[in-house]
């Protein structure tokens, strides 16, 4: 029985879509609930499953493809494996094991259609990966283990991969270049990075925090933190809820504009910048004022995984009235974050970095951070962003304050 393959119903805010990967090809036999087509938006990238055991029959809609909500983009045959002949990929799986492994002794790999799209993009050679699939058959999974493996051993990508593009045999003196187009999820930050610069007046204040205090209270309490807790105490947690107390002494820092009315929010919904192979994605932690510590730390590495592996919903990105950006990670001393529309106000968080500084008339090698909060001066009077930065300063070098509301 042949069914459609249909682009899921996307929320309110997602116009349309792109076939970002088809993960099986006409013929290819698939199981039910088997991943078989990515689809991005310009939030988040959505997965269309296989609704029964069968086969891909025909691909109406191919990769780089626009798509709408609910469009036929392929065809499906339930039960029909092995029925369908397109044969390369296919012939291959079906070949006895005794081929395959003829084939694969002779040096070249046996890749899945997503294995060899991930291999191309990244240039790896495919008889560089060991296959953990059927007869040897190198998986998407495998070429991505092979990937990470040589970034965490810091030397295996080469020159020319490690700036984006494949290596290219050309005479000396020739420049070679490789032309990308935007994915959507890249094209919609890019859009709404731009509207924030040209709509919006502004402008950022700087202050710096001594993370002294905050380093010895982790340390103390780390070990007692795990073995109750089950996960590690981190500084993005001190942050958020330093943020949360500033965000209801200054309500203008925790509004947004919408046209010409200020939106006032009596909650906290603080995002959290989270860098992706894919772009800069934001999830929220939800009523961050209700939030303890711990909570905290298990919803940001929960955001984390699921950003890695793409599957945050638009849900867990949809609002926010505050953001928290960490460029410390990477090694930034000091930045000026971009608003994330329609908020008003942003806080950059930067790289630990130890300098003499005079305390009570002496020098002391401290471990300082610089902190910045960009801010809309349509909203917020400079008077109140730099007392609201204080406000977190202040809370980070004596946690106490945090917890005593003072």
């Amino acid at each position: 029985m042949s069914t459609e393959i249909k682009a899921p119903v996307f929320p309110e805010s997602v116009a349309e879509g792109t076939v970002a990967t088809w993960h099986k090809q006409p013929g290819e036999a698939c199981s039910r609930d088997e991943l078989i087509v990515d689809i991005e938006t310009d939030k988040v990238v959505l997965e269309v499953v296989a609704p029964a055991d069968g086969v891909i029959e025909e691909i109406v809609k191919g990769e780089g493809d626009t798509v709408e909500s609910g469009e036929v983009i392929g065809k499906f045959k339930e039960g029909a494996a092995g029925e369908s002949k397109p044969a390369a990929p296919a012939a291959k799986e079906e070949a006895p094991k005794e081929e395959a492994k003829s084939e694969a002794s002779s040096g070249e790999a046996i890749l899945s259609p997503a294995a060899r799209k991930l291999a191309e993009e990244n240039d790896v050679d495919p008889n560089a990966v060991k296959g953990t699939g059927k007869d040897g058959r190198v998986t998407k999974e495998d070429v991505q283990a092979h990937i990470d493996s040589g970034k965490a051993s810091g030397g295996a990508a080469k020159p020319a991969a490690a700036a984006g593009m494949p290596e290219v045999n050309v005479a000396q003196g020739e420049r070679p270049e490789k032309r990308v187009p935007m994915t959507r999820l890249r094209a919609s930050i890019a859009k709404r990075l731009v509207e924030a610069q040209q709509t919006a007046a502004m402008l950022t204040t700087f202050n710096e925090v001594n993370m002294k205090p905050i380093m010895e209270l982790r340390k103390q309490y780390q070990d007692s933190f795990v073995k109750r807790h089950g996960i590690k105490l981190g500084f993005m947690s001190f942050f958020t809820k330093a943020a949360t107390e500033a965000l209801k002494r200054f309500p203008a820092v925790n509004a947004s504009i919408d046209g010409n009315d200020m939106v006032y929010h009596g909650y906290q919904d603080i995002g959290v910048a989270v860098s992706t192979d894919r772009g800069l994605v934001v999830p929220v932690l939800r009523d961050s004022d209700a939030m303890g510590l711990a909570d905290i730390e298990k919803k940001i590495v929960e955001y984390g995984t699921k950003a890695k592996e793409g599957k945050l919903g638009i849900e867990e990105m949809t609002g926010g009235t505050f953001t928290i950006t960490n460029g410390g990670i990477f090694g930034s001393l000091i930045s000026t974050p971009i608003l994330n529309p329609p908020q008003t106000a942003i806080l950059g968080m930067h790289k630990i970095q130890e300098r003499p500084m005079a305390v009570n008339g002496q020098v002391e090698i401290l471990p300082m951070m610089y902190l910045a909060l960009s801010y809309d001066h349509r909203m917020i009077d400079g008077k109140e962003a730099v007392q609201f930065l204080v406000a977190i300063k202040e809370m980070l070098e004596d946690p106490a304050r945090i917890l005593l509301d003072v």
